[in-house]
């Protein structure tokens, strides 16, 4: 079976989704594909971003805003977006989801920090639905049903 795929899209890729894709690859250690996107990317990410995830031990320094293109959206299985409204792409066959959350940008720090734990709960939950599926589906496999997940 294959390791399902997670894109998470904001406007600029400093931030919101930013914060997602690294909680998620922490979470699911190396169980599912993890990228993050935005419609109109920044030049860097949020400095308040940067340093709530070094208090959870996460270092983003290094990491850059990247563009939302087509490819990022098909290879994906789920997409969430962050207030990029119309910009993302839509293709059947995928799972898309928006979250709405506030925009950490100019926040205060206390401010970003809820953002980013409110992150943390619903990738946790994202997680765990995604982990229930593959389970489902290797259990449709060994029943011989042979359907399998893409």
């Amino acid at each position: 079976m294959s390791v399902p795929g997670v894109l998470f899209v904001c406007v600029h890729n400093a931030g919101r989704s930013q914060m997602a894709a690294a909680l998620l690859e922490r979470h699911a250690a190396g169980r599912v594909r993890v990228r993050s996107v935005g419609s109109e990317p920044a030049e860097h990410l949020h400095p308040a971003v940067i340093q709530v995830m070094e208090e959870v031990g996460i270092d983003l320094a290094a990491e850059r805003p990247k563009l939302l293109q087509g490819d990022a959206v098909r290879e994906a299985d789920v997409v969430i977006t962050m207030g990029c409204g119309d910009a993302c792409p839509v293709f059947p066959g995928i799972r898309y989801e928006d979250w709405e959350l506030a925009d950490p940008a100019g926040k205060p720090i206390e401010d970003v920090r809820r953002i980013r734990d409110e992150i943390d709960e619903r990738v946790r939950r994202l997680l765990a639905d995604l982990d229930d599926q593959a389970e489902s589906a290797e259990r449709s496999e060994a029943s011989g049903s042979g359907r399998t997940r893409k």
